[in-house]
């Protein structure tokens, strides 16, 4: 019984392009027998097994609809043609990287690293100085980097040839994408993080055309995903060089916009070496942190706009210095080299990215003898911080600037925490301008991003004298209580020794009631104002109506002593205006039994709008 033709339909709506096969033809299975047209695209129509073609009923051009008849099968009469017989075999389709189209792209990839560019990275090597690759590369983990626009080049075909371009001005000068930062420590989400880089081996790291869009790609996913930012800044600025655009100031760009708005959003972590001027400046002085190799030079204008302005001729290592941003408070961090900078934004940004589960502490102890038992002997306020912390686990900001205020990050039983303390080696820990702006800002940057602050209170109050009035201390100091009376994170005060006045109430966030606990060492001691100028205001009278210098000074003394007495941490603790005078190594107990205690704050809570850049 001879079996019936087997159809082969159209199974879509398009036209006919080629037929590939002829009536008595055989074929075997996946042979193609037409090629049909739909919307642009080529559908292939396959032999489904061996078998003669007995008719076909289309030709090239044909109109086809689903459910029509293409080609009209039978059994084969003969096996498929022979090998001798067989036309010959069409040229094999390239596969995998013999692709021509994936060969493109990988080449293109490759033309923007380093191993393509070797006079670049000899430039750098020149200056003791790492490829903003490889800054990328020591930041993020092996393998975890995805980078955005890397095959981007400069906005200028209207004045360099497009092969120039290519080689000379990959990725337009800026190189950045997501990764994972600190993956063996944290999981996940937690890890991740957006790493941005100008590379100052393409057109001396200004601020391209399309590599400030890449920013504003980057910028928008951070605020989307939740991720901190890490920037390398080193550069030049604005480019006055690129002509493709559409406009002609640039000042509508979106960049600046979108980076600012993302303080107290995300951590944004600013690395320079190296020159860093005008536009790359802005961006890093927008940054939580600014941490800056020894050989920076930093400013909101180079030497050509310096000039430009009519202000004078100056060197690129005349603007800036680092000596200069580190004492005046632009410079939280200083670094020897790139590679100890990198290090310092991965430790940076660990606090911010979760608790440790292995920690080690300080015998506890310890924390007895760090304060002297002699009340007018100085002492070092950062060893008690050490101690008090986990080992080596803190990291201090600001050093340079307002030193008799102390901001550090630390973890105590792993959990990251900011710790805020007064520095008695300089004016005994009074709280002047400098000391205001930066714990209040360091405070910001706590609540901004969810840490818990530890404040170690040792200040005879707020500075007083017309000099330390000509700094506006007044509107200063204010900002230390306004700060602290509208924080949304857990804060506990520790007093090692003097809490006096305005300047005591001010480390506390208003009073002695607003932290979830106020608690003091023995050696505490409390007043509205300093002992000393407590006694010479009040007993004037009495001090004046001494007949000799000696009694004088003994009737001060005994007044002093009387008043020592009366606001010692154990009389004060009496009246309850404290919580407690604890033994110096229950201090962390008291600490994680508060942290502990206090419920976890929503991601998605935002309790400032942003983190003040002073």
């Amino acid at each position: 019984m001879t079996e019936p033709p087997t159809t082969v339909l159209s199974e879509l709506q398009g036209t006919v392009v080629s037929v590939e096969v002829a009536p008595g033809s055989v074929v075997a299975p996946g042979t193609v027998l037409a090629l049909v047209e739909s919307m642009k695209l080529h559908h292939e129509v396959v032999a489904p097994a061996t078998a003669e073609v007995v008719s076909v009923a289309v030709m090239a051009g044909s109109t086809v609809y689903p459910g029509d008849v293409l080609v009209e099968l039978g059994p084969a009469a003969a096996p498929a043609t022979s090998a001798e017989d067989a036309p010959p075999a069409a040229e094999p389709v390239p596969s995998g990287l013999d692709r021509r189209d994936l060969r493109d792209v990988v080449e293109r990839h490759e033309l923007g690293l380093d191993a393509a560019r070797p006079d670049a990275v000899e430039r750098r090597r020149s200056k003791q100085r790492r490829t903003a690759r490889e800054n990328v590369a020591d930041l993020v983990d092996e393998g975890s980097f995805v980078e955005y626009g890397p095959l981007a080049i400069a906005a200028q075909r209207k004045r360099r040839d497009h092969e120039d371009l290519i080689r000379r001005t990959p990725a337009d000068g800026m190189i950045g994408g997501i990764g994972t930062v600190n993956g063996d420590l944290f999981d996940g989400r937690a890890a991740r993080a957006i790493a941005v880089s100008y590379d100052y081996t393409v057109l001396a790291g200004t601020q391209g055309h399309r590599n400030h869009a890449k920013k504003d790609r980057l910028f928008e996913l951070a605020e989307q995903l939740r991720l901190p930012i890490v920037f390398f800044t080193e550069g030049g600025g604005g480019r006055p060089g690129d002509t493709d655009t559409s406009g002609v100031t640039g000042l509508d760009c979106l960049a600046f916009l979108f980076f600012a708005r993302l303080s107290g959003t995300v951590p944004l972590v600013g690395v320079n070496a190296g020159y860093c001027f005008a536009g790359n400046a802005a961006i890093l002085g927008c940054c939580d942190v600014v941490i800056a190799t020894k050989d920076s030079n930093i400013g909101m204008g180079g030497p050509a706009m310096i000039e430009g302005g009519g202000l004078g001729v100056y060197a690129p290592t005349d603007v800036g210095p680092i000596e200069v941003q580190r004492s005046n408070g632009v410079v939280d961090l200083v670094a020897d080299d790139e590679a100890q900078a990198t290090a310092l934004a991965k430790q940076y940004l660990g606090y911010f990215q979760g608790t440790l589960a292995d920690w080690e502490a300080a015998d506890q102890a310890e924390l007895r003898d760090v304060v002297p038992v002699d009340r007018l002997r100085s002492y070092d306020v950062r060893v008690a911080i050490e101690l008090v912390a986990d080992r080596g686990t803190v990291l201090e900001l600001r050093r340079d600037f307002g030193v008799g205020m102390i901001t550090a990050l630390a973890r105590v039983e792993g959990r990251p925490v900011g710790i805020v303390a007064n520095n008695p080696a300089h004016l005994a820990g009074a709280i002047d301008s400098d000391g205001s702006d930066k714990a209040a800002r360091f405070m910001q940057l706590c609540d901004a991003h969810g840490l818990p602050i530890i404040s170690l209170v040792d200040t005879p109050g707020m500075m007083v004298g017309p000099d330390v009035e000509e700094t506006a201390l007044v509107r200063h100091c204010s900002r230390l209580f306004v700060t602290g009376a509208n924080l949304s994170v857990p804060l506990v005060s520790i007093v090692l020794r003097k809490s006096y006045g305005l300047g005591a109430q001010a480390m506390m966030g208003g009073s002695t009631k607003a932290p979830l606990a106020c608690v003091a060492w023995p050696t505490g001691e409390f007043g509205g104002m300093g002992l000393e100028g407590a006694v010479r205001l009040g007993y004037r009278n009495e001090l004046d109506a001494c007949e000799d210098e000696a009694a004088r000074e003994a009737l001060f003394d005994e007044l002093v002593g009387r008043l020592y007495e009366h606001g010692k941490a154990l009389s004060i603790a009496e009246y309850f205006e404290i919580d407690d005078v604890i033994d110096p190594a229950d201090t962390r107990r008291w600490i994680t039994t508060l942290l502990e205690s206090a419920p976890p704050r929503s991601p998605d809570d935002a309790p400032r709008p942003n983190i003040d850049t002073w």
